[in-house]
């Protein structure tokens, strides 16, 4: 990632630190075999930048950079451990000389993130704390934003995350991307993580950006290695073909000011054709190992491709789409799956029979706080010609948002709201 020098780097330093922080911990991780510590390293070596980088300038290669600091900050640490001897046969004979910051190979950061999801996922944390500690470092995530994305209270994700690191620690759970039967248990909440990076990316709940490609693209990474490393899993081909479709998508979501583009609006001809194939073929080899009924994945990555097919936005087969959603909310049931049933129904039905679905989900606790629900029934209200109520729930949708485009797009829909117009995400 080239950098130029800058007599600010603060700006230069918070965008490296958040889109290399996975990367600089999985290098670490590799090292100490703890992932805490490697947390705990990766974020000094952010101290030392803060103090370097405003006399020297923001390097060339400023991941890099940050990464052989963390390393170096590691070195030494094992050096400190009584058991260092042992530690040195275990990282190899050249761990005293770190390389000077250059780019690493790709192929050897992508292992070592994978090796970071399969141990941030073992089977010794509870799910809620394998998704936490998993958005955290793999993702990048703050506290904030995993409360967000994993719909629960920051206190309690903060707890998730401490006490999942301390677990790691303790059961002394090894660096590895597992086998055979180690591999298939942990192989839900691994496909589970990857896809709310993804979602992090794709759409992110907070912040001035509506879309963090880096997200994206290291989640589809991730998955496509999954895919390769795992050919019979059909799940796993799915979810790798619902990353290719929807990240096929990616261009068009936002105008040119960065404003995102809903659903309906987008110009088609932006959709990468190429991820649209790849998302195809990943697909049918879903469907080729599938033995049973489709999974959660088979039956999202299905909806996307009916989307996929569609090259206008009037084409799209909605009552394929609603049926899809019906199925998967029988395979998975969620109050977002089933808001977005909802937004299937209205464009196969009409508006109506989703109000009383939206409806139906005004108390879920889950959704209180989740500002689709308002949006989503902004846009119904709006096209039964219920302008004024479509308005105040696009108002409320808006402060209920943390992510400032969107934010943005909902008040100027609050404000230009009339009973004809109507939206789709």
């Amino acid at each position: 990632m080239e950098t130029p020098r800058t007599n600010d780097p603060l700006p230069a330093l918070e965008t490296v630190f958040r889109l290399e922080f996975p990367r600089v911990v999985a290098a670490v991780t590799r090292v100490v075999r703890d992932v805490g510590i490697a947390e705990e390293l990766a974020q000094d070596a952010l101290v030392a930048a803060l103090e370097r980088w405003p006399r020297d300038g923001v390097p060339d290669r400023p991941g890099a950079w940050l990464t052989a600091t963390a390393r170096h900050r590691a070195v030494d640490l094992v050096r400190r451990r009584e058991n260092y001897a042992r530690k040195l046969r275990e990282i190899g004979r050249n761990l005293e000389d770190v390389p000077p910051p250059e780019p690493a190979d790709p192929d050897a950061i992508d292992d070592d993130l994978l090796r970071l999801v399969f141990t941030t996922c073992h089977p010794v944390l509870s799910p809620g704390a394998r998704t936490a500690l998993t958005l955290r470092l793999v993702g990048g995530l703050t506290t904030a934003e995993i409360a967000r994305a994993y719909l629960a209270p920051e206190a309690t994700v903060a707890q998730r995350v401490v006490r999942a690191k301390r677990t790691l620690a303790t059961r002394n759970v090894a660096f590895e991307v597992p086998y055979g039967p180690d591999r298939e248990a942990r192989l839900g909440s691994v496909l589970d993580v990857i896809y709310l990076i993804f979602n992090e990316g794709y759409a992110a709940t907070a912040g001035d950006d509506w879309l963090r490609p880096a997200l994206c693209e290291d989640a589809l990474r991730l998955a496509r290695q999954l895919a390769a490393l795992m050919p019979k899993e059909p799940e796993v081909h799915a979810l790798a073909s619902l990353l290719e479709f929807q990240a096929s998508r990616t261009a068009a979501r936002t105008a040119p000011d960065g404003t995102p583009v809903l659903l309906r609006d987008q110009n088609r001809r932006r959709w990468n054709r190429m991820l649209i194939a790849r998302g195809i073929t990943a697909l049918d080899r879903a469907g080729a190992t599938a033995t049973g009924a489709p999974g959660p994945y088979a039956l999202q990555a299905a909806i996307a491709a009916c989307h996929a097919h569609a090259y206008r936005y009037e084409d799209t087969d909605w009552p394929t789409i609603a049926t899809l959603y019906r199925l998967l909310a029988a395979r998975a049931p969620s109050p977002v799956v089933e808001l977005n049933r909802a937004v299937a129904v209205s464009m196969a039905e009409g508006p109506g029979p989703a109000l009383e679905i939206v409806d139906a989900l005004a108390g879920e606790p889950a959704l209180r706080d989740y500002h689709l629900l308002p949006s989503v029934r902004g846009d119904l209200l709006l096209r039964l010609g219920r302008t004024a109520e479509a308005r105040a729930e696009f108002e409320r949708a808006a402060a209920l948002t943390r992510n400032e485009p969107e934010r943005e797009m909902l008040l100027r829909r609050a404000a230009d709201a009339t009973p004809q117009d109507a939206a789709g995400r």
